[in-house]
């Protein structure tokens, strides 16, 4: 594909809760194998973009990490590659990434290097699966200076965290309406975008030499009007994972068949870093119905309608139900579960009960040290 790949990695918000305090929103886990930012770059080289820079900023050491090697998403290549960039104090600068604009001011020296004629732009948030040539091809055909990947989503659905737009019959964007206290629209914009690498240069440019920092306000709201802005629908599946709800809905969703075939066993595949951890390991009293259940689990106890990261222990008589428990936690015996996400490295003991709401997940931080008898 004739592009380079940006994912923006950095951002946190507070809606995350306690589980941003430790990670990167990027670096969540996701479906029990998965990292959120898998997604965006196993549809990078899936698109045969050769040539990646993931903008990492906030809590990014358990994100770095994961991307310490590129092999996993078969970026370790002679041309091209892997790059990861946070922000860099120098002479000239003394800040972090402002805002996404800034962003991609900080690292321009790396744009301007890469002979490629198109940029796609995604956030490390959203669990999707998209060839990014076919929004290329649109943006093409259009003769669009900027492609919106949006999506429409149901009348009942919150949208107040998303960007909303408007679109006139062609297609193009008439209304964007970042974040409002109300919907005019279920258009959402999926933070997916595709431009000329020559044009975006030009534009973070000028935002730099008018102190402007955001890519949405700054670029596409600004210049919704003077640029030929145009809005690609996706008609697949999509998430974006930035709240507590939304991270604990999605995560339910791989429980649907429907949506784990279509991840996960039709082409094209998404890819991980993969650990070098057994088998699940079920011993004798263990009940699971419906839940997916990562390798490195020992189960004794029983389990519904719930997902088990790697490395999950679940003691003797255990309920576990509607709830998500991250990875390597341990939990005693005689303890019951249900509608909560159980943070990773916890130690729950035993004879312990947390139940949460289905409209109001209780998140589960324990401080508790192992001791091993």
């Amino acid at each position: 594909m004739r592009a380079v790949g940006i994912i923006l990695a950095g951002g946190n918000n507070k809606k995350m809760r306690e589980l941003s305090e430790k990670r990167a929103i990027a670096a969540m886990p996701v479906a029990g194998s998965y990292r959120a930012i898998d997604f965006a770059l196993s549809n990078m080289t899936n698109s045969h973009i050769k040539k990646v820079a993931v903008f990492t900023q906030y809590n990014s050491i358990s994100l770095n990490e994961h991307l310490s090697s590129s092999k996993w998403w078969d970026f370790g290549r002679k041309q091209g590659g892997l790059y990861v960039f946070t922000p860099t104090l120098s002479a000239m600068n003394s800040n972090w990434y402002r805002g996404t604009a800034d962003a991609l001011w900080q690292n321009l020296k790396w744009l301007k290097s890469s002979h490629e004629p198109y940029v796609v732009i995604a956030s490390g948030d959203g669990i999707y699966k998209l060839d990014y040539n076919k929004v290329l091809e649109y943006h093409i055909a259009k003769q669009a200076d900027i492609t919106v990947v949006c999506k429409d989503m149901p009348e009942d659905a919150d949208v107040s965290r998303f960007g909303l737009v408007r679109t006139n019959e062609d297609g193009r964007i008439v209304e964007f309406d970042e974040k409002p206290m109300v919907a005019t629209s279920h258009t959402v914009s999926c933070g997916i975008y595709v431009i000329r690498r020559r044009q975006l240069i030009e534009l973070i440019e000028k935002c730099a030499e008018e102190d402007r920092y955001d890519f949405v306000q700054d670029i596409l709201i600004r210049y919704k009007n003077m640029k030929r802005i145009y809005a690609y629908k996706l008609e697949s599946y999509w998430s974006n994972i930035s709240c507590v709800d939304s991270y604990f809905k999605t995560n339910m969703d791989f429980l649907d068949p429907e949506v784990r075939n279509y991840f996960f066993n039709t082409y094209p595949d998404v890819y991980s870093k993969v650990d070098d951890n057994p088998p699940a390991k079920y011993n004798v009293g263990a009940k699971v119905r419906n839940s997916l259940v990562s390798s490195g689990c020992i189960i004794n106890g029983e389990v519904e309608n719930s997902i088990l990261f790697k490395k999950a222990y679940v003691g003797n008589n255990c309920v576990i139900k509607n709830s998500i428990i991250l990875n390597d936690v341990y939990i005693g015996d005689n303890t019951r579960i249900e509608n909560c996400i159980v943070e990773s490295r916890d130690t729950i003991r035993a004879n312990m009960t947390y139940i949460g709401a289905p409209n109001d997940i209780k998140i589960v931080i324990e401080k508790n040290e192992r001791f091993v008898l």
